[in-house]
């Protein structure tokens, strides 16, 4: 079912007999108006109490619930003389649906809006922590975020009220319930400490390049690596690439695709589609020349793992960070090749997107302009140079000026 109405007040009128308030409302599928006699005189606080019937009502109807004989709307003799308890009877009946089974229906409709990928991680996550909570009951707003704080950190708890604040918004806008019982419990936005994006030295980066080549376990990578210090392009974006996206003269790379985590192919994080130029002779020129196997075709992966299979992050974070292989009878911990460096002191361990920062401090220290960098990576020059710069690492002199 599905109400007929495009403004909630048309619902409430004043008799022109009896000058008191009453409801009246069309529904879908019902072929008369419904009508119900509130006993209440037209005064502002009564307005609030009949209003409080309503939104009760359109819940009903938004769940095909609707009570089509009135009887459980009718307003009583009680509650009309004890406003307070009408107030408190409504609100408590608001909600019959609890915090979980919002949360997916939100998710479904966000679907159809939302990138596959993002309704896998963020929405699946936060799904989780749903089924965690002591309570799922949307009148327990106030203890939900209690034990958020308990049991969190500040940061989480914020995100995950800010989250379920955000559904019940749009489950207002939908009608499922009359109104949010997270907007009078969210907690102040902390502040966000400065992101681990730093980038690594000419130095550092060679190192790294050359430990993979030499490397008895992780050489295979090699490639991949060097692929990211020289583009700067995201992970993602090299794992989807394919020989179709490279031309014949191995000088022009198609970027318009990315794979995540899970595997799934989408576009690039921001939408935007670039050719990365490979200056011929470059090291990069050469790269592409050398790695191309003699029998291909246009939809065969350039990177792979070593079991010829696509990659992702955990693929990534195998042979970055460390591995954790399990079996039936044993579990074993292999250092990554950055981790292993880092644990020697020879480099700073930094996550593998600082390839992507690498590339980018160092062509702009190279002398590109920032505006040709954004445009290299697939990004504006705003979010460059707030998080992509990183003169710290770099050597200069002050000028004598």
């Amino acid at each position: 079912m599905s109400l007929e109405l495009k403004n909630e007040d048309k619902w409430i009128n004043v008799d022109l007999r009896t000058k008191k308030l009453v409801i009246r409302f069309w529904v879908k599928g019902f072929p008369k108006q419904f009508f119900i006699s509130t006993g209440l005189k037209d005064t502002k606080r009564n307005r609030e109490i009949v209003r409080s019937k309503r939104d009760a009502i359109a819940t009903d109807i938004a769940l095909s619930r609707l009570d089509s004989t009135l009887n459980s709307y009718q307003f009583r003799a009680n509650e009309q003389t004890n406003p307070a308890a009408l107030v408190l009877k409504t609100s408590e009946s608001k909600f019959q649906i609890d915090l979980s089974q919002l949360w997916e229906k939100f998710t479904e409709f966000q679907s159809s809006q939302l990138e596959q990928t993002t309704i896998l991680g963020k929405y699946r996550k936060t799904a989780n922590m749903i089924r965690q909570l002591p309570t799922r009951n949307l009148n327990e707003a106030p203890k939900i975020r209690d034990w958020l704080l308990t049991n969190f950190s500040h940061f989480t708890a914020w995100a995950n009220l800010t989250d379920y604040s955000r559904c019940c918004k749009w489950a207002c806008d939908s009608e499922l319930i009359a109104y949010n019982p997270f907007e009078k419990v969210q907690l102040q936005k902390p502040k966000i400490k400065h992101r681990n994006c730093k980038a690594f030295t000419l130095e550092q980066r060679d190192l790294i390049i050359e430990s993979f080549e030499r490397h008895s376990i992780h050489q295979h990578y090699a490639a991949l690596v060097k692929f990211l210090f020289w583009t700067g392009a995201r992970p993602g974006e090299a794992f989807a690439l394919t020989w179709g996206d490279i031309s014949q003269d191995y000088r022009r790379i198609s970027i318009n695709k990315s794979r995540n985590f899970k595997g799934i192919k989408k576009g690039t994080k921001n939408g935007k589609q670039r050719v990365f130029p490979a200056q011929e002779g470059s090291k990069l020129h050469q790269l592409l020349i050398d790695i191309k196997p003699k029998n291909t075709v246009p939809t065969d992966l350039i990177f792979f793992s070593k079991a010829a299979k696509p990659i992702n992050s955990d693929t990534f974070l195998d042979f970055w960070k460390e591995d954790h292989t399990k079996s039936q009878s044993n579990a074993y911990r292999s250092l990554g090749v950055v981790m292993e460096l880092a644990n020697q002191g020879k480099v700073p361990y930094l996550k593998p997107y600082a390839t992507r920062h690498t590339f980018a401090t160092w062509a702009i220290t190279s002398g590109l302009s920032v505006d040709k960098v954004a445009r290299l990576i697939g990004d504006t020059v705003q979010t460059v140079l707030k998080y992509y710069c990183h003169p710290e690492i770099v050597d200069f002199e002050c000028p004598d000026f």
